[in-house]
């Protein structure tokens, strides 16, 4: 099992940064990628973006590109994402998830509200 801990959810105005960190613990010795998405009121959970446990193929949802960066710490085991220029339209839950070669992990979410 992998547990993971989310933070570094909160409001922000429009323009402003926030980052969100992602930690995780246990049987994490068969991690391959992790990612976040994010669920708005009402909608899907969307893909936002992804890294590789090696620290290559950083993705992005086209909303968010110039704007994310996705980042990971190996020795905390952490993932970040880090939000500049903050849009109303990025209010939402955010959810860390991380793979393994034998499962799929997902966090409990962190909201983030951006204001105009």
């Amino acid at each position: 099992q992998v547990q993971l801990v989310e933070s570094g959810g909160g409001l922000v105005q429009a323009g402003g940064s926030l980052r969100l960190s992602c930690a995780a613990s246990g049987r994490i010795f068969s991690t391959y990628k992790m990612s976040w998405h994010r669920q708005a009121s009402g909608q899907e959970r969307d893909f936002v973006a992804a890294i590789l446990w090696s620290g290559g193929g950083a993705d992005y949802a086209d909303s968010v590109k110039g704007r994310f960066t996705i980042s990971r710490d190996t020795a905390k085991s952490t993932v970040y994402l880090q939000m500049n220029s903050l849009k109303p339209e990025d209010t939402a839950i955010y959810y860390c998830n991380w793979r393994t070669y034998e499962n799929n992990y997902w966090g409990q979410g962190t909201q983030v509200t951006v204001s105009s």
